[in-house]
């Protein structure tokens, strides 16, 4: 490998920020483990296949993002030093990642069973529209949420080869939804200024930081309910989840403490930390629940 090639592959991992995936993941190998538990079996094999998935179409996703994006970025004093608008990643080099990523999903799903690989592309093709929704829509925080909530569905189905019982993993994956858009809400309120002068529809910019971040916290109230749901779909949840979802719901009462309308400094924290606390917690009890 060369030093240039070396250089640009670790700018764009810092770029489509690699560690996000932490968002996702769980909730997939928990659907994963609870088709399983279902099927009387586990295969690390497929999980193992199931974790291709998600870190391919996250790739592809954030990579697109970021090479639909980047004159806005370029346009925005807080994303301006990104490395494609900066110069320190050609955009080449993000729209050959960009196709790798897809065509390593495909083929991951071609690994699963034959109904994967059938819906792989209309995933793809809501992954990689995403970019484009900011423009024309405010649900674009939906939009996102939903590339989210995809994956336990798609683990389940990955399990299952086929749709059947898919109660658990649509309240799982309308839980993740809802959640998603609400902490990218709270995101995006850092960007209110720069979405206005580019015409941009998120949700802060025709709000302002109040009315998005009470928003927030309505989506997130129902994303709890939809996640204290899953129960009713999968009755061998008990112990173990309650606790977790409880101390998830914490967390995300406290992740709105620490932002305020006229205080964005820990944007970051609530961000990131909190919600992939929130991640891990949840996958984490479901998961656990279902091998007790």
């Amino acid at each position: 490998m060369t030093p240039g090639l070396a250089r640009q592959l670790a700018e764009t991992a810092e770029m489509i920020k690699v560690s996000h995936s932490v968002f996702a993941l769980p909730f997939a190998l928990a659907a994963a483990a609870l088709a399983a538990r279902a099927e009387g079996a586990w295969s690390w094999a497929t999980a193992g296949w199931v974790v291709a998935c998600a870190v391919a179409a996250r790739t592809a996703a954030m990579a697109q993002n970021r090479l639909v994006d980047a004159r806005l970025d370029a346009a925005n004093p807080r994303t301006a030093g990104r490395a494609l608008p900066a110069g320190r990643v050609t955009r080449g080099f993000v729209a050959s990642l960009v196709a790798l990523a897809c065509a390593a999903f495909v083929l991951a799903c071609a690994q699963l069973n034959r109904l994967c690989l059938l819906l792989s592309p209309l995933v793809l093709a809501w992954l990689l529209a995403y970019p484009f929704a900011k423009r024309f829509t405010a649900l674009a925080h939906l939009w996102l949420g939903a590339a989210l909530g995809l994956a336990p569905v798609g683990a389940w189905v990955a399990v299952r080869g086929s749709f059947q019982g898919l109660g658990a993993p649509l309240a799982l994956g309308l839980g993740v939804t809802l959640w998603t858009a609400g902490f990218d809400l709270v995101y995006a309120c850092q960007d209110i200024d720069a979405d206005r002068r580019l015409g941009l529809f998120s949700v802060p910019a025709r709000l302002g930081a109040a009315g998005a971040l009470r928003l927030a916290r309505l989506l997130h109230a129902a994303s709890v309910a939809c996640f204290a749901a899953l129960p009713a779909f999968e009755p061998g949840l008990g112990l173990l989840y309650g606790a977790g979802l409880a101390a998830a719901a914490a967390v995300l009462v406290f992740e709105h403490r620490l932002v305020r309308p006229d205080d964005l400094s820990r944007v970051d924290v609530a961000f990131f930390t909190l919600n992939g606390v929130v991640s891990l917690v949840l996958g984490a009890a479901a998961a656990a629940d279902a091998w007790v």
